[in-house]
């Protein structure tokens, strides 16, 4: 499921266990996540499933459901 393939890689990238992590968790105010945390979170996220995410997509990228909702429309 991808919803849990990305709480995994966001939980390993920063450093936060996995079961703090939920669909409405924010990435930068929930999860601490910074700029660099986000790039790199990208670069993963891409690698992982294959896909390439356009710099507007980001910004729908603010919680765990809006990662989530970017990728599974990359991977239809």
């Amino acid at each position: 499921m991808t919803l849990d393939k990305v709480k995994q890689l966001v939980a390993s990238q920063l450093s936060k266990p996995v079961e703090k992590i939920t669909e409405d968790s924010r990435l930068i105010e929930d999860l601490g996540a910074d700029s660099l945390d986000i790039m790199e979170m990208l670069m993963v996220l891409e690698d992982e499933f294959g896909i390439s995410i356009m710099d507007e997509e980001v910004e729908q990228m603010k919680t765990i459901a809006g990662v989530v909702k970017v990728v599974e429309s990359k991977l239809n």
